[in-house]
């Protein structure tokens, strides 16, 4: 029996003997397609071609594709676990023809589908061994030629080769675009697997039949009036499930059964102590976790990290899907880092590049399960008690603040709390869920009153060409005037504007780096440039106010760019170019550019790491810069193909769309970036770098705020001025600070101690006295205390182990400081037990009464509120709150 990395070899050999070029599989995580979350399909890398937008040095290839589906019509998310053919991450098989040319003669030309036909034939049978009384070919209703070729090429009888119509026997790009009939091959697993019924066949629900490959002939092009019009080239789209030929191939009744999964169940197996039975239920959790750790080692590899946006929220939705699995499976620590070794065990000979960040991929997936980890019980907890609840007043659907809390709260995203809700026989209401999530960001956006300039997306603005890398002033007109997106002719003193040019030397804010700024003049007017932008059809837009005079369309302008912001920002933008190579070197290859943000003041750099940096790290990549920046490297530009830029090693942003011709900015030897923005000459004009934060961001991936220049210097002088502050008061020489410091803390930690002593044993005689005041309301020991002058963690501490003493209590403590109030609330073992009374139920009853905000464990809770008059208000109602008396 042939091992999956042998049945992927074999097709790849294969075609490449019949004269196919072996195409490396793009990322999963699209580099230049802004349209795509992920790579869904073998053909998103060669889409340009089919658009005509780009041609390939051959004309036919090959590949193994990484794909991900996990949304738009191509979403099986909700399927894995639930059946044994499903999947999230999968690889595609494919072969391909660019163009269809007349004389198909000669190894290598293009080819049609005759010759598609007759390759598929022979690999599955030939080279693969199946079954040919398994096999059945489908075609599209109107393809007789298609239907011709399988009957006189192959030895399939004309009952097994069946037409279908649009739905199943034909493909599109889109609802325009390139398209064509398809040919479909089915392989019958039997009659065991089938419905029984005499209309049985290829396209049955009912799973007997398993679609192995579909050949694509792609001969149209959809028109907007939904025609289809010839193209004058056709070309051949062919994809291949890998892991259902592997399942075929192994003669296995499952995908999960390959040794595509079965090491990754079996250590899971090994993990939660249970053993694997595909027909038990535990059996979809043990599916959904061996699917989702493939589709987190690829996403991850590939530069994707989990977050609340994009495809980092898909990456997030995965990976906390799998761990709520892992709970059913009575798993309670983090494990799914650990099967990604097992993954890349087994991918890792296809895919070497996952083998160069297994430390990364499996730190990032430990990072973010201890983060979930934290909440996920609280969260299931709270789900349970709603769906108690739900069943309780026979309802059916979960609300949407319920279910927005769930995700707000503990991290569940909407889709897990669907799944789980199903499971119970619940619906969630999702319209609800997705108002409470607009009102949430509403409300942030207001409590920063942060309002970003951007271009509008409505407004087609016309080419404003940059010209700005070598020249800081430009002679030229204003060809379009604008107030809030409404062109306009002419605009007067006073007034804000938008205005574009024929062409400018002021660069527009993109690719992380600030707008410039400066003034533009002409005899009749002077104008203040606020911000430079880039627009979505490329054009640079500026956001000018009027100082004097006036400007229409047509105007000639000096345009000058703020030579000094420029120069401070380009500073910046160079140092974050050293920056990420002396990262690279010191910390390690994995690092990967996440983010930046780079102005006169100061730069902000995002990228992959799992773990803060320690103070010698720093110090290291701190001195390296300075080190290059005292070596004074030329910085130099260059215009070249993005093929002949990958092969000289310069580095590229991951989801960034480059055209054919990218410009490469190099720092000596050390450093080589792909990048539009702005830069010096050499690195000495930097003059200084100083790294000012590090700090966490999200999992994976850390931030460096720094700044160079005279920024550097000016910091510096802070930080001197700072010590010299410390040395004033501690009346101490400069080298006597540290030790002055900590004699200091040692004597405030002698002062600390002997306090906490002090109220401890205050806490002791006091605990003796709350006692007396316990009384008894329905057989449960209540108490209910205003104790004045207590932190919240005191009243923590002293509640704590009043519930200890009281396994039949409720304990309530509260007090106020500064108009603010806190309640702390325990129950006792005993009550948790019996289920009647549970801390955090009490608080938000609490909270409720009190206008305040609370919740916690079923043993211990608290709420806190801003308004102490509430407290004084409900103190004496306290009791009837808890009891439902009010």
């Amino acid at each position: 029996m042939l091992s999956s990395n042998q049945i992927r070899q074999l097709f790849l050999d294969f075609f490449k003997s019949k004269g196919h070029t072996i195409v490396p599989s793009a990322t999963v995580v699209p580099q230049d397609d802004p349209t795509l979350l992920f790579t869904n399909a073998g053909m998103n890398q060669f889409k340009k071609i089919f658009l005509n937008l780009e041609t390939r040095d051959y004309q036919r290839a090959v590949d193994s594709q990484k794909v991900l589906r996990v949304s738009g019509k191509h979403n099986d998310l909700e399927e894995v676990g639930k059946d044994h053919t499903h999947h999230t991450f999968f690889e595609m098989l494919g072969n391909w023809s660019f163009g269809d040319p007349k004389s198909a003669d000669g190894i290598g030309k293009g080819y049609f589908k005759k010759e598609t036909i007759e390759f598929a034939w022979e690999f599955l049978t030939q080279k693969a061994g199946l079954d040919k009384n398994r096999l059945y070919a489908t075609v599209h209703i109107s393809d007789d030629e298609a239907l011709g070729h399988w009957l006189k090429l192959t030895s399939l009888p004309k009952e097994r080769v069946q037409k279908f119509e649009d739905k199943y026997n034909f493909w599109e790009m889109g609802e325009t675009g390139p398209c064509g009939p398809c040919s479909e091959i089915h392989y019958d697993r039997g009659q065991k697997h089938g419905c029984g019924k005499p209309t049985c066949r290829p396209n049955c629900d009912c799973g007997r039949f398993v679609e192995v490959w579909n050949l694509v002939f792609i001969q149209y092009e959809r028109q907007a009036d939904g025609s289809l019009k010839p193209l004058p080239a056709k070309h051949v789209d062919t994809g291949m499930g890998f892991e259902r030929l592997v399942h075929i191939m192994q003669e296995k009744d499952s995908n999960y059964a390959t040794d595509l999964f079965t090491p990754i169940i079996k250590q899971t197996e090994e993990i939660c102590g249970k053993r694997y039975s595909p027909d038990k239920k535990e059996g979809t959790s043990f599916r959904v976790v061996a699917d989702h750790i493939r589709a987190l080692v690829f996403t991850i590899g590939d530069g994707a990290l989990p977050s609340n946006e994009g495809r980092g929220y898909v990456v997030r939705r995965i990976l906390r899907r799998a761990a709520r699995r892992g709970r059913l499976l009575e798993i309670h620590e983090p494990f799914l880092y650990k099967l990604s070794g097992r993954v890349i065990d087994i991918m890792g000979e296809a895919y070497p590049d996952i083998k160069q960040r297994h430390e990364h991929i499996a730190m990032v997936i430990k990072t973010e399960e201890e983060r979930f980890g934290e909440t996920l019980d609280l969260g299931l907890s709270l789900f349970d008690q709603i769906a108690s609840k739900l069943k309780a007043s026979k309802g059916t659907v979960i609300s949407g603040p319920d279910t927005f809390k769930l995700y707000d709260t503990f991290g569940f995203p909407l889709d897990l709390t669907q799944v789980m809700a199903e499971e119970r026989g619940f619906k969630v209401d999702s319209e609800g869920f997705k108002q409470a999530m607009t009102g949430q960001r509403e409300r942030a956006r207001a409590a920063r009153g942060e309002v970003a300039y951007t271009a509008a997306k409505e407004v087609d603005y016309p080419a404003c060409i940059f010209v700005g890398y070598n020249s800081l002033v430009q002679k030229t007109r204003v060809n379009g005037l604008y107030i809030k997106e409404l062109s306009i002719d002419k605009a007067e003193k006073g007034q804000t504007v938008d205005i574009t040019l024929e062409n400018t030397p002021f660069y527009g804010e993109g690719g992380g780096q600030a707008g410039d700024i400066g003034f533009w003049e002409n005899p009749n007017c002077r104008i203040k440039i606020l911000n430079a932008v880039k627009a979505f059809n490329g054009s640079t837009v500026h956001h000018a106010e009027i100082i004097s005079g006036s400007i229409k369309l047509k105007d000639e302008v000096t345009a000058t760019v703020d030579q000094q912001a420029r120069l401070s920002t380009a500073r910046h933008h160079t140092a974050i170019h050293l920056l990420q190579a002396a990262l690279q070197q010191i910390v390690g290859k994995h690092v990967q550019q996440q983010g930046s943000m780079v102005s006169p003041k100061r730069l902000r750099f995002d990228f992959t790491h799992f773990a803060g940096l320690d103070q010698m790290q720093l110090d290291e990549v701190e001195h390296l810069v300075n080190r290059k920046i005292m070596d004074n490297l030329p910085v130099a530009d260059q215009q070249m193909k993005l093929t002949e830029a990958q092969k000289t090693g310069a580095m590229a942003l991951f989801g960034e769309k480059y055209g054919e011709e990218v410009r490469v900015i190099s720092c000596g030897d050390f450093s080589k970036e792909l990048c539009s923005g702005t830069h010096v000459k050499h690195s000495g004009e930097l003059g200084l770098f100083k790294i000012i934060k590090e700090e966490a961001i999200a999992s994976g991936v850390r931030r460096i705020e720094a700044v160079v220049g005279e920024a550097a210097y000016k910091q510096i002088k802070q930080d001197q001025m700072l010590v010299a502050e410390i040395q004033y008061r501690l009346k101490a020489n400069r080298e006597d600070i540290v030790k002055k410091l900590n004699a200091q803390m040692e004597e405030l930690k002698t002062l600390a101690k002997a306090k906490k002593e002090e109220v401890k044993l205050q806490q002791g005689s006091l605990i003796e006295g709350l006692f007396k005041e316990v009384k008894k309301v329905e057989d449960v020991q209540l108490l209910v205390k205003l104790l004045d002058g207590f932190t919240q963690d005191g009243m923590r501490e002293m509640a704590d182990k009043l519930r200890v003493k009281l396994p039949g209590g409720i304990i309530i403590l509260a007090s106020t400081d500064e108009g603010k109030f806190g309640f702390t609330v325990a129950v006792g073992d005993e009550l948790i037990k019996s289920k009647k009374f549970m801390a955090g139920d009490i608080a938000k009853k609490i909270a409720a009464a009190t206008g305040g905000k609370g919740g916690g464990r079923p043993q211990l809770a608290q709420v806190g509120g801003k308004d102490e008059g509430k407290l004084k208000e409900q103190m004496g109602k306290i009791e009837g709150i808890i009891f439902n008396k009010l």
